[in-house]
């Protein structure tokens, strides 16, 4: 496609409607999905080998987070524009460009030998990572027709929904048992395997073809200012203390000035470096909303349950993560089910479904105690996780069914940086949540900690008795006591301080359901009911 005109456009669209690519489509979902899959994960395979990685290289944890920064700061920018750079090197040259530098960029984490190295050397990999999942999905929307996107998107769905689950645990098990550099090291195989299967089977349609664009440096700056300085505010505010820091005050004004310039001048430009009229298609504007709240509440679920576990219930890092996993296997074989029923139902109605059993399966989890197993506490998570299978692959097929091909590009774009941009701030957001609603409750819960409270001091004279019992000297007991029983209250804050922020999630899936309604009544075929 040149810089012909609008008319030129749609007839090299129109006479190349019927194209297919050569090779089977489902062995090029296979391997795009592979790339993308590896990506995902290595955004959550670190959180839970921070400590080890800052022991390892001799710095403090809080230094060692920047790991993450770094990598969600490049990643979140080239999303967004990771359309136009496939425009200009065409699409394969760019995913491939993108598996083999990811791939260089994982060797290099591996072996960096101090934090500043690993800090660059993440955010290069997040740099080209985040071009992968775009080019992916707008490599299976051009190899499917839309009949067909539904059960495509199921095998998609194994790197989007399934990897962020399974991240924590492999991490957990890596970083336990071998060193925190295998889970960089890991890559490479893959890697490699993915730069050969893609040059074999993925080629470009007519409609992708590399194209000869002018930069748009205002749109791009503007991008990388808004979409860098929020991330930066996402990943450090909390530890910063948010706005009492001046460094997180100049960085949330950089955020919206940044965000704000960049709609204003992409909806003005004659050619933007990512075209957002895309949101001018119904559909697609609804599944922005709906991936969005998705994003929040899985990224957010992910982190709070094995951050439960290991904070409070004191797990280690295998077995925190291990509780993440049965919903993740159940995931993996309720999504082609889910695939092979919307051809036969309407997309917003399996979307409905989806979030009314992640509200319930978010209030079922509200009913965390202090001294809850492993077991029912896998299943609150499971209950949570078994909605996702009903969400991606409908939000997906019914986000793009009514966007024109050229538009696929752009739109996977702003697709998977509406969804990643959202799970960060799931993230931030839950965690601090839980910080807040933990000083609520202490400060609750202190009012009742006075030798006037007769259930006070019926529990600290219990404390006193098993103290005795055990040998403890009489002069001593009572401050042990008093102190055993703050540690006690302390844990119940912490236990009702998660209730309040899974209540939280719960409250913001229920109002998803109803907006789900708005999507067009299609089916994953893309046909519409007689009357609409």
């Amino acid at each position: 496609m040149s810089d012909d005109g609008p008319q030129d456009t749609e007839q090299d669209l129109s006479a190349h409607a019927d194209w297919r690519p050569r090779a089977n489509p489902w062995a090029i979902a296979l391997v795009v999905t592979l790339a993308a899959f590896m990506e995902i994960l290595d955004s959550t395979i670190v959180n839970v080998s921070l400590p080890h990685i800052a022991g390892s290289l001799s710095s403090t944890y809080d230094d060692a987070t920047w790991t993450l920064t770094s990598y969600l700061v490049a990643n979140g920018i080239v999303l967004t524009v990771s359309g136009w750079l496939s425009s200009v090197f065409g699409r394969k040259r760019y995913f491939l460009i993108c598996i083999i530098m990811f791939t260089v960029c994982s060797l290099l984490c591996g072996i960096a030998q101090s934090l500043p190295q690993l800090i660059v050397f993440r955010l290069l990999q997040g740099f080209f990572g985040g071009g992968l999942q775009p080019c992916q999905q707008s490599i299976i929307l051009d190899s499917f027709p839309v009949s067909r996107r539904g059960q495509a998107f199921a095998v998609t769905a194994v790197a989007t929904v399934v990897a962020p689950i399974l991240g924590p645990t492999l991490g957990g098990l890596i970083t336990d048992n071998t060193s925190w550099r295998w889970i960089f090291f890991l890559n490479i195989p893959i890697g490699l395997f993915t730069v050969i299967a893609v040059t074999a089977l993925v080629e470009d349609p007519p409609w992708a073809r590399r194209e000869r664009r002018s930069i748009d440096y205002i749109g791009l700056s503007l991008i990388t200012i808004g979409l860098g300085c929020l991330q930066v505010v996402m990943d450090r505010g909390e530890d910063d203390d948010w706005l009492a820091s001046p460094f997180i005050a100049i960085m949330s004004v950089a955020t919206v000035l940044g965000i704000v310039g960049a709609i204003v001048w992409l909806l003005r430009a004659q050619k933007p470096v990512v075209n957002i009229r895309v949101l001018a298609d119904r559909n697609f504007a609804i599944g922005s909303v709906m991936i969005i709240v998705m994003g929040l509440v899985l990224y957010a679920s992910s982190v709070l349950i094995p951050q439960f576990a290991q904070q409070v219930l004191g797990y280690d890092a295998t077995h925190a993560g291990m509780l993440l996993s049965p919903g993740g296997i159940l995931i993996f074989f309720l999504i082609p089910i889910v695939a092979r029923i919307l051809p036969h139902i309407q997309a917003r109605l399996v979307i409905a479904f989806g979030y009314s059993v992640m509200t319930a399966g978010l209030f079922y989890t509200w009913h965390l105690v202090p001294d809850i197993d492993f077991l029912t506490l896998t299943m609150m998570r499971t209950s949570q996780t078994l909605a996702l299978g009903f969400l991606f692959v409908p939000i997906s097929v019914i986000t793009y069914a009514t966007l024109p091909k050229e538009m696929n590009a752009d739109a996977a774009a702003l697709f998977t940086m509406f969804r990643n941009v959202a799970g960060s701030v799931g993230i931030s957001i839950s965690t601090a949540l839980v910080t807040e609603r933990t000083q609520i409750r202490q400060a609750h819960l202190a009012t009742w900690m006075t030798p006037l409270s007769q259930p006070y001091n019926t529990l600290v004279a219990q404390k006193e008795r098993v103290l005795l019992t055990l040998g403890n000297a009489a002069s001593t007991v009572h401050d042990t006591a008093v102190s055993l029983v703050y540690q006690t209250f302390r844990h119940q804050a912490s236990v009702l301080a998660y209730t309040d922020v899974f209540a939280i999630c719960g409250f913001a899936t229920l109002v998803a359901i109803p907006i789900a309604f708005l999507f067009s009544p299609a089916k994953a075929g893309g046909k519409m009911p007689s009357g609409h």
